[in-house]
């Protein structure tokens, strides 16, 4: 019996020990073309990244300058999910806006 405790006691401290690592970022990146509107990007950016009006134009006129814009820095899951809302509103509002990741 005192041995079944004994591993026990090893397991956990084994566990304990392992290196926690926060989980990897990604920017969700907004790519120009020349028939979304910039207010539409700028209510994406507002209503899916949480901008501020200020901020959103800002991104958008990055986008529209660069050809490219972060609209924000997530986890994977979050990033991806973005994106996929990113993809549906604007096809549901008749855009080809494109959204993608990209690992920090």
């Amino acid at each position: 019996m005192s041995k079944i405790k004994d591993e026990q006691h090893v397991s956990v401290a084994s566990r304990e020990r392992e290196e926690i690592r926060e989980p990897s970022l990604y920017k969700a990146l907004l790519h120009n073309d020349d028939y979304t509107s910039m207010e539409f990007v700028v209510v994406i950016l507002e209503n899916i990244f949480g901008k501020s009006t200020s901020i959103a134009t800002k991104i958008m006129l990055d986008v529209h300058q660069e050809g490219v814009g972060v609209a924000g820095i997530y986890t994977r899951e979050i990033c991806e999910t973005k994106v996929d809302l990113v993809h549906h509103l604007a096809r549901k509002h008749g855009f080809p806006l494109r959204c993608s990741i990209e690992k920090i």
